[in-house]
């Protein structure tokens, strides 16, 4: 092949290069081992507290400074003797009353993964999420029911969306789809002690598709259930999918606890639901108390579990608590214009009669809907949400 041929055949080569990278339609969302080969445009990006911004190039670059401000070269100690680039600042200190800006992106793109490990009282530490120019947040929640540990004690969860691994690692692979911009902060609403935030944000900055929705988390509680009817959310209003909930729930009261039926009134749905289950166990994906010979039987699965038991050793006594999952991501609850989900505080008492209960019940309900979206009520202060 003469010189001439060489140079033809370079050309073609970049021209059918540029040609393929530009027309390539896959957005890099929607991950999975069947689309895992393909290339795609989208850049990928991480933000934590070496690279507060996920700038390209811009992480690893905190120097060793006894002088340095707070959370910009905490391991300064550490890495006195390496210098630049050898984990200068790997964490964020939060003092009490205090708001950390975790992340804050300009879009298109979309948020893949967070893992954070957070120290203190996991119901004390709020994180919120706000999605293009909202001041009202879409995601408002302790982290621990954000991350299925509502109890504030460690316990292994694997599952499809959600994974907390030892020691008391938080990860996220809910996908959040934004358009212009996303902000997540974090909140120590606890009045005497600060925490330390070690945390990563993994994102990707593409192309949105039109159909995309927001993501959003809201909490609730009832720390005496006095209408035995247990609101999980009230008030979505707008078209989108429920996609699931955790649940930690104590009981006041011997005996089995979970006879309770989940209803889904959606779209002009009054008095009676377009859904209903069958039984607390039951819309968790167990059955029969979750009990095999007398004792209460603990699971995590892709899509629902029974994740803590505490204390373990006192089956069917007052004052047990538990942790339970259930994601609706092969069956998402679909509605058009509003959605309100209940759930029965229900167990047994003499004569084989059913007893409405009064436990102690909070909870994080998880969905996607196109914006704007209802107002969130008034999170409670650090004294409703400490477990007494």
């Amino acid at each position: 092949m003469n010189l001439k041929s060489i140079y033809i055949t370079f050309l073609l080569f970049v021209f059918t290069a540029g040609i393929f990278a530009q027309n390539r339609e896959f957005n890099g969302l929607d991950m999975n081992m069947g689309n895992l080969y393909r290339l795609s445009s989208a850049e990928t990006r991480s933000i934590s507290p070496e690279n507060f911004t996920g700038e390209k190039g811009k992480g690893g670059m905190a120097i060793p400074d006894p002088n340095a401000p707070r959370n910009t070269a905490n391991a300064t100690h550490a890495a006195r003797d390496l210098g630049q680039g050898w984990k200068v600042n790997p964490y964020v200190r939060i003092n009490p009353g205090e708001t950390f800006t975790m992340a804050e992106i300009e879009g298109p793109g979309a948020i893949q993964h967070i893992w954070m490990t957070p120290t203190g009282n996991w119901r004390f530490s709020i994180i919120r999420v706000y999605w293009d120019d909202e001041t009202e947040p879409s995601v408002e929640c302790p982290i621990g029911h954000f991350f299925g540990m509502g109890w504030n004690e460690y316990a292994p969860l694997n599952s499809m969306p959600v994974t907390v691994n030892p020691g008391s690692a938080f990860n996220s692979y809910w996908v959040m789809p934004f358009r212009r911009k996303c902000r997540i902060t974090m909140t120590n609403i606890n009045d005497a002690e600060a925490m330390n935030l070690y945390y990563q944000i993994d994102y990707t900055l593409t192309d949105v598709p039109a159909d995309a929705a927001y993501f959003h988390a809201q909490y609730r509680r009832t720390k005496v259930n006095e209408t035995s009817d247990y609101t999980i959310v009230d008030g979505i209003k707008g078209e989108g999918h429920y996609v699931g909930v955790y649940m930690a729930w104590q009981v006041n009261n011997n005996g089995w606890w979970g006879e309770g039926e989940i209803k889904f009134f959606m779209d002009g749905d009054k008095k009676f639901p377009t859904i209903i289950g069958t039984g607390t166990e039951d819309y968790f994906c167990g059955s029969y108390n979750f009990d095999r010979q007398g004792k209460y039987v603990t699971f995590t699965t892709p899509y629902a579990g029974l994740v803590q038991v505490l204390p373990p050793d006192i089956t069917y006594r007052s004052g047990q608590r538990f942790g339970l999952y259930r994601w609706h991501i092969m069956d998402p609850i679909r509605f058009k214009k509003d959605l309100r989900i209940t759930i029965q505080d229900l167990g047994w008492r003499h004569g084989g009669r059913y007893l409405p209960q009064q436990s102690d019940i909070s909870s994080v309900c998880f969905w996607y809907q196109s914006e704007p979206h209802a107002k969130f009520p008034q999170l409670p202060d650090w004294q409703q949400l400490e477990v007494n």
